[in-house]
């Protein structure tokens, strides 16, 4: 009887060690979807805090293999967010600069604050400290770390990517661009020559992007250069990539926290021209959902094994916009020759080895489901001026006009309260009112695009609702080809519900979803959440 016992405890112990040393042989690295519009965890389940920096790839000081290190800022908003996403912050509090490793850019190890409060002070002089990179310095066998903080750019070095830092200098931008700040910054290293550059904007408006190589002078760590590439409508969220031999200069509107379009620029050469000169393009794909509710924050150029891939790494600062969950957006370009395309999606699969990508089945096919890209009450006669919601059209049947400038017009969306937003994610929702009588059309075209299709099959369309009394009509649909298939919502509700149409059958890549309202004058009803998903 002992001796089958300590077999079966050997042989237990046995498979235990196999799928321990699988566990470890595979650095964790099970999953391979990218999800947005949700909170990140590392490879242990922590949360990921990393907003405002970068990707590089350093060798492992232990091991000599190349391995990525992911920078970024830490802020204890960012912990009370995620907590209550209810609750949008206007402040912000430094914790660190953090840094995660990864050997295939989807499964992340967080490693350490690289650069604390203590070793910038913090406490003593509580400013801000953000948009960083870091850069090796071939010269010296150093890590140097790029950081604005309050109005200078300052410097800490360290002889590892994983720190610790420390403070080497801070550069007053006085004397080389005007402003002793930068506007926004990033730090991006050429794949083929290793060189590191600062990207920056001028302090104040942000009309005009520099770049600057990061190297050695007269024993310190400096910016080389100082080269104008861009001079015309301001821009934020600076930052560049290099795809098939071409630079790409990219950034966003001037919009604070919110989301806007992604622009670009291109190049043959680093140092420019750019063109078109002075005149950067919405990169297509990112107009319905403002470059999927993120700023442009930062790129990595993945030169996989059968195709290069472009990763756009946006920042999401939800905390203090209030505008979904999730700080990263991560979706992959595309490219029409030298125009890049922007492949808005909440879930994707990436493959690092191979470069290749695809569309995992949960993601939602919806543009602005949520109805948080738009950053104020739309009609806006403000920046910007905007008569439709992104992604959706209204069409007016009977009722008020949408207008930028009457005060009669509807207002197509609302803000949601405290308790809205214990019930539904962000700060706003669609509204559907109207001071009189009205009937309104609501909907979204979802498509095939050049590089995502809406294949053939079966979805389901679901909605957070809630609504007044005074609907004849207030219906969920979905038209695929001659087929429409609907859900009647009409019966008031005070508090939100959720309402789903199962089973679409989807032909031809297309689908038209929407909304259908019937009302009396005063009658009010709220939408979220909005998603289309492959069963």
């Amino acid at each position: 009887m002992k001796k089958h016992l300590y077999f079966r405890c050997k042989l237990s112990t046995f498979w235990v060690l196999i799928f321990l040393f699988s566990l470890m042989h595979t650095g964790y690295a099970q999953n391979t979807t990218i999800t947005n519009d949700s909170f990140w965890n590392t490879v242990t389940g922590k949360p990921i805090y990393s907003q405002g920096g970068g990707i590089f790839q350093f060798k492992d000081p232990q091991s000599g293999k190349l391995k990525y290190y992911w920078y970024g800022v830490h802020y204890k908003e960012a912990e009370n967010y995620r907590d209550d996403p209810s609750v949008t912050y206007e402040r912000n509090h430094f914790e660190g600069v953090t840094c995660y490793t990864s050997t295939d850019l989807v499964n992340w190890k967080f490693e350490k604050h690289v650069l604390t409060k203590e070793a910038v002070n913090y406490e003593e002089r509580p400013t801000w400290l953000g948009r960083m990179g870091v850069a090796y310095l071939e010269e010296t066998k150093q890590y140097a770390l790029l950081i604005q903080h309050g109005n200078n750019v300052m410097i800490a070095l360290a002889n590892s990517p994983v720190g610790d830092f420390k403070v080497h200098r801070r550069i007053d931008m006085t004397e080389r661009i005007g402003t002793p700040n930068t506007g926004d910054q990033t730090v991006f290293t050429d794949p083929d020559t290793g060189k590191s550059y600062l990207v920056y904007s001028y302090g104040r408006g942000r009309n005009k992007i520099y770049l600057s190589e990061i190297g050695m002078r007269d024993g310190k760590v400096d910016l080389l250069d100082c080269v104008q590439i861009f001079k015309g409508a301001s821009r934020e969220g600076n930052c560049m990539f290099k795809y098939q031999d071409k630079y790409y200069m990219a950034a966003s509107n001037i919009y604070g926290w919110d989301g806007s379009f992604a622009y670009y620029l291109v190049s043959d050469s680093i140092y420019g021209p750019y063109k078109p000169v002075n005149d950067m393009q919405i990169m297509p794909g990112s107009e319905q959902d403002y470059a999927h509710v993120s700023q442009t924050g930062f790129f990595y150029t993945i030169p996989g094994s059968e195709q290069e891939t472009v990763l756009f790494c946006g920042d999401r600062w939800a905390e203090f916009a209030g505008n979904g969950l999730g700080y990263n957006q991560w979706v992959p370009l595309s490219f029409d020759g030298d125009t890049p395309y922007f492949n808005s999606l909440s879930a994707w699969n990436l493959d690092e080895a191979t470069g290749k990508w695809s569309v995992a089945e949960t993601n939602n096919y919806v543009m602005n489901g949520s109805f948080e890209a738009d950053r104020r009450y739309i009609p806006s006669n403000n920046k910007p001026v905007q008569e439709q919601l992104l992604g959706w059209h209204t069409e007016i049947l009977k009722g008020n006009t949408i207008s930028t400038t009457d005060p009669d017009s509807p207002v197509l969306n609302y803000f949601n309260t405290t308790a809205d937003r214990k019930e539904v994610v962000g700060e706003k929702s669609l509204n559907i009112s109207d001071k009189t009588a009205f009937e309104r059309h609501i909907t979204q075209e979802v498509s095939s695009t050049p590089y995502v299709s809406l294949p053939d099959g079966t979805y389901t369309l679901t909605a957070k609702v809630k609504n007044t009394e005074g609907f004849e009509e207030l219906t969920l649909f979905a038209k695929s080809g001659a087929t429409t298939v609907d859900h009647s919502f009409a019966e008031p509700s005070a508090t939100w519900r959720s309402i789903q149409i199962p089973e679409i059958n989807i032909k031809g890549g297309n689908v038209t979803l929407g909304f259908t309202a019937k009302g009396a004058g005063g009658a009010s009803a709220q939408i979220d959440e909005v998603s289309l998903v492959r069963e």
